[in-house]
């Protein structure tokens, strides 16, 4: 888990046009200096503060596991905010004001853990997730890997048999 982190270097921009930021991140192991598209952080950090904010550091973890499982699926688009702004997939406004300035924080470090290369062993590669107390029609077609928290997880590459 990152204890703390800190940009410590922009680089120019790449061929495609974005930015990467160099940042110092402290972990139980020591310090490492990861590069991190700021878009990318400030997507996945807005994703973790409205869709987890409640949840402990495993759900909050979970929910990044699957944002970034999507990123890798040829199914999804390819970046960590195309994934989050897909039409119809998180249910959080995007134009809602972060009010918890503490909470944004700790899941900050999740994100950066996350987009640091955290390895992805909780939700058994998750591309779905929905919370208690909802049931969405595609849970049926799809298999369910683990409930953490408030919220339970499926993976969408095996397809369940439908009668």
């Amino acid at each position: 888990m990152v204890v703390a982190f800190s940009p410590v270097a922009t680089t120019p921009a790449l061929a495609d046009g974005k930015h990467q930021v160099a940042y110092e991140i402290k972990t139980g192991r020591g310090r490492q200096v990861v590069q991190i598209d700021p878009n990318d952080l400030q997507c996945l950090s807005e994703a973790l503060y409205f869709e987890a904010r409640g949840e402990g550091l495993r759900g909050q973890q979970a929910v990044a596991e699957v944002i970034l499982n999507r990123v890798d699926h040829p199914r999804f688009p390819k970046t960590v905010c195309g994934v989050v702004n897909q039409r119809g997939q998180f249910t959080y406004n995007k134009g809602a004001r972060i009010r918890e300035k503490g909470t944004f924080a700790r899941v900050q470090k999740v994100a950066v853990a996350a987009l640091s290369g955290a390895p992805r062993t909780l939700t058994n590669g998750a591309t779905y997730f929905h919370a208690r107390g909802v049931k969405p029609s595609w849970t049926k077609r799809f298999e369910r890997t683990i409930r953490i928290g408030s919220h339970t997880f499926y993976r969408s590459d095996r397809r369940l048999a439908s009668n």
